[in-house]
Order: structure tokens, then sequence, then C-alpha cells
């Protein structure tokens, strides 16, 4: 793999962020940043952040746990072999939200602008879980730098919380694709609804759509669930999102 590690500076500390870019070529490409999920960082992201990369683009892959201190790499079969996910990953979920990531982003798309082999002011964003709705609070955040915005298998997009990302699709410019598990707690069909209504009414470019006998982190080679064939779909649907808002 082509990646390189480098510390990204926040306002609150240091963020070791992974670079990808593509295999051949020599660039400039695009620049797009890929949002974790709740296991954090593993092979399973550095495969998906060089495959993304060697679609032409140099791709961020940040630590959002940074603020949780060290970890050694996770074991989906160890988190999920029993017992509550969620209190296994408290002090990690505790430790960044889709407003704190946001803020980090500033710092991300900083070191963007340093890099000589980035091409162009308009940088894609994607996530996946819980990097779903951070993605969309990016582009929400910084509208006139995201031009594109994908959710796959994202959580929460459209709760009464105040940080909800539906709330902010007014702020929205860039194109966005939502993609949904079939069955997924987080992501039942009355958000589904609600999140559509929500860019709909802001006249947000989106689609919306429902990946039939998906499970929630379909994407993910290390998770039990994987489906290879809705990971394809989802590959397809994020480079042609990619190639018509990137270039």
């Amino acid at each position: 793999m082509a990646a390189e590690q480098v510390t990204i500076r926040t306002r609150d500390g240091e963020c070791t962020t992974r670079v990808f870019t593509p295999e051949r070529g020599s660039g400039p490409w695009p620049a797009v940043i890929l949002y974790m999920d709740g296991l954090a960082i593993r092979p399973a992201l550095f495969e998906m952040a060089q495959r993304m990369a060697d679609g032409g683009y140099v791709v961020l892959l940040p630590d959002l746990f940074y603020r949780a201190g060290p970890y050694a790499p996770m074991d989906p079969k160890e988190i999920f072999s029993g017992g509550s996910v969620r209190e296994k990953l408290a002090r990690f979920f505790t430790s960044t939200s889709k407003t704190l990531a946001a803020e980090d982003s500033a710092a991300f798309i900083a070191y963007i602008d340093t890099r000589t082999d980035v091409r162009g002011t308009k940088i894609g964003v994607t996530g996946y879980c819980m990097g779903g709705g951070i993605a969309l609070t990016v582009a929400a955040t910084y509208p006139d730098r995201i031009a594109a915005a994908a959710s796959f298998h994202g959580g929460n997009l459209a709760t009464d919380d105040a940080d909800s990302p539906h709330r902010l699709a007014s702020k929205i410019k860039a194109r966005v694709y939502v993609a949904g598990a079939d069955k997924d707690e987080g992501y039942p069909p009355e958000q589904a609804e609600r999140l559509e209504k929500a860019l709909s009414e802001a006249h947000v470019d989106h689609r919306c759509e429902i990946y039939q006998g998906a499970l929630h982190g379909w994407t993910m080679t290390d998770f039990p669930i994987f489906d290879a064939e809705a990971a394809e779909r989802h590959w397809r649907e994020l480079f042609k999102l990619f190639g018509e808002t990137l270039g």
C-alpha cells in the first residue's frame, strides 16, 4: 500500500492520520476524507482506503478516537463475541462526536491544502456506521469545500438529537448519497423518511437508498455480516459520486 502516517494537530490534540495515494501515477489527484466506523483504525480500513485511493484520489483516514489515547487494533471477532458492544467501546465512543469530528475536520482540510499532490479545492467525504453521520455533518460545516458526501450504513442520521445531521440539510451544498441497511435499528424506516424529506426540502442534490438484505456494517470485510455483493454496489456508487463531482 502507498500509505504514509502523519500527525495532524487539532484544537484538542494530535490526530494520527494515514494518507493513501494511488499505487500508480504521480498525480495530482482530488482529495477524499474517509471517516471510520466504531471499530476504529485497523487493516480492513486500510484496504478500503487504498482501494479508494486507487480510484484516483488522495485519501485521508484520520483516527477519530485520538482523544481516548493509544489503543491496540480492535479485533471484530472479539468485540462481537459476546456482551454489549457499546459497553466495550464506551471510552472510544464518548471521546468523539459528530460535532467534534466536524471541528477536527478543519485541521484535516488545512492539511490537505498543504499537499502538492492534491488537485483542486473540492473535497469528497465518505463515512461508515458512526462515520456516516460525521460525513454529512462535515458537508454541512464546510459547504464551500465539500463537493460530495456519502454515508454507508450510518446510524442516527435523523433523530430528535440536537446534532442530528438532517437538521443541517439546508447548509449542505454537496451532492449526497446515503445507503442504509435493510434491517438496522440505528436507521429505521422512519429515520430514512425523515432524512429524505429534509434533504428534499433543502433542495440538496441527493439520492437515498436502502440495500435490501444487507445488515448494518455490510461493507466491512472483517465483519461476520460482510456482504460482498452489497459491498461492490457501494463501491460502484461511491466512485460514481466522486467521479461526477470531483473529476
